[in-house]
């Protein structure tokens, strides 16, 4: 009996071993050594427009589809409170060259949350359908003109319409059957302040982990915090469209951080998520999507981009870091780069891991 007794209990521990190192692996996610310098190819302009933050997918065409935000020049860099839309490019690579296509969303100016501006969007693909993750504003019961929405975008933060429109940011989604559209809004925002964020929900990040849930990042103010402050928030749904249910842990609350973007890591069984931060683009990970820590590579890249002639672009500002993965790799980092009075896209290749 004890000779088949020690058998047992031998496979039962392997067993265990066995799956306890199946799950949660370490973090060893090293992209700082694995950036390549960026080439002509790599960066995307667009002539008359500021371009601000990317979200590629790769289409069931074969092709990369980056959908980005984009607002006339005419209007200064302020304009992406009042006149940034949501405009849609392809590529055959996913570090580009990239070709306009079309413009998807537009703030639609009627009675609605998001009558004002269409902004830093995240397109994802989940069970056959197409999610554009965006946001919105409006100026409430408050009648407006076009003109009165220029001379907002001109004046910037110390204009009285900006205390209406920056508070009142929400983010929701647009759903459709096709990466082309039509898109079909969705009619209240996806998710109001709560727990570790206040004032306003913004810059979406989402994903889905093994256990079907999706989880969601949003921006928010810092509650009961004087300084300007944002924290970083995770919301939980079983539904790519809510409701979301916002955690009382923080994401991110120990430094004054930007622009998320998550996924999760198959390989690994974790989340990461890419941030920009004063003076450089931070990663933290996280085992459950819940705790969240800093990553082993937390700092991971200054804000300088090194390209294939040996220069260094050192922008006046570096921010809406997107990673790209595919098949659970890291594929490309997308950035928004303001340098002067442009600004646009740069797409910065990643080696094999």
């Amino acid at each position: 009996m004890i000779k088949l007794i020690r058998p047992f209990i031998i496979i039962m521990v392997a067993l265990v071993y066995a799956s306890s190192g199946a799950q949660n692996a370490p973090d060893n996610l090293d992209l700082t050594n694995h950036l390549k310098p960026i080439s002509a190819e790599n960066i995307f302009k667009t002539e008359g427009y500021y371009n601000w933050g990317t979200s590629i997918l790769k289409g069931d065409d074969g092709k990369y589809h980056m959908f980005y935000s984009r607002w006339k020049k005419d209007y200064g860099f302020y304009g992406w409170l009042t006149h940034s839309e949501i405009a849609h490019a392809v590529s055959d690579h996913p570090a580009g060259p990239w070709i306009y296509l079309e413009t998807a969303l537009q703030g639609p100016r009627e009675n609605r949350w998001d009558a004002i501006t269409a902004h830093n969007p995240k397109i994802k693909y989940f069970d056959g359908k197409y999610y554009l993750y965006y946001v919105g504003t409006n100026l409430g019961d408050k009648n407006f003109s076009e003109e009165e929405l220029i001379e907002t975008a001109h004046i910037g933060y110390s204009h009285p319409n900006w205390k209406i429109l920056r508070p009142n940011q929400r983010v929701g989604v647009a759903v459709s059957n096709s990466v082309n559209g039509p898109w079909k809004r969705s009619d209240k925002p996806l998710i109001e302040p709560s727990g570790p964020i206040t004032t306003l929900t913004v810059n979406p990040a989402i994903t889905q982990a093994k256990n079907g849930n999706y989880y969601l990042i949003v921006k928010g103010d810092k509650p009961n915090e004087k300084r300007f402050i944002r924290n970083q928030a995770m919301a939980i749904s079983k539904s790519p469209t809510g409701p979301f249910e916002i955690q009382e842990k923080p994401v991110i609350d120990y430094i004054d951080t930007e622009d998320m973007s998550m996924w999760y890591d198959e390989d690994r069984d974790r989340f990461y998520g890419v941030f920009h931060a004063e003076g450089f683009i931070g990663m933290v990970t996280s085992a459950d999507g819940i705790h969240w820590e800093k990553a082993q590579n937390y700092e991971l890249m200054p804000k300088k981009v090194k390209q294939e002639d040996g220069n260094l672009l050192i922008p006046g500002r570096l921010e809406r870091p997107f990673i790209y993965q595919e098949n659970g790799s890291p594929k490309v980092l997308g950035l928004a780069v303001k340098q002067g009075d442009e600004s646009f896209s740069i797409f910065i290749p990643i080696e094999e891991i």
